[in-house]
């Protein structure tokens, strides 16, 4: 697979989870629990950072997140998790969706982009589910910033590019 597309790949979807970062860098504290605001600011981080963890395996099957994070956001009904999860808990988690995305990336072959995701949900490639996954993440990141910019008047600004390369450097 050409390393110059995957680079790029890498740089653009780097750069939706860096904004994602950095917005929920910039939430204070007491928007974060603030359980009133629709939607939650955590919470839309929270399903931001379980649905790129979810995409990012080979398929539902056996998918479990990292501790302290359930299947819950797989319910049909909705239901919420039982508690706000904190910033740090979710950099953390944010952390392990970097990790998993620059493998995913790194690991694609010519073959593996033309095949079926593995996700019943999505009748779509590998390649395309990719594409969807780095708009859901900057999608999320945008609205965050939006909260952010209507109830403190700031916002973290645009990256152009992910702070580091497919290598990690």
């Amino acid at each position: 697979m050409d390393t110059t597309w995957k680079s790029i790949t890498w740089r653009q979807f780097g750069a939706a989870i860096d904004m994602l970062d950095n917005a929920m860098l910039a939430c204070p504290d007491h928007l974060w629990t603030d359980r009133s605001r629709q939607p939650e600011f955590w919470y839309a981080a929270y399903h931001t950072l379980f649905f790129l963890d979810y995409y990012l395996s080979d398929s539902s099957e056996g998918f479990a997140p990292p501790s302290p994070f359930t299947l819950t956001e797989l319910d049909p009904a909705g239901v919420l998790p039982e508690r706000v999860y904190t910033k740090d808990e979710l950099r953390a988690y944010l952390e392990h969706g970097r990790r998993k995305c620059r493998a995913k990336i790194a690991a694609l072959t010519d073959e593996m982009v033309h095949q079926h995701c593995g996700f019943e949900r999505r009748d779509m490639s590998i390649a395309e589910l990719l594409q969807y996954v780095m708009r859901h993440v900057q999608h999320h990141a945008g609205q965050l910033n939006l909260i952010l910019r209507q109830t403190i008047d700031s916002a973290p600004q645009w990256v152009g590019r992910a702070k580091d390369g497919l290598d990690g450097g």
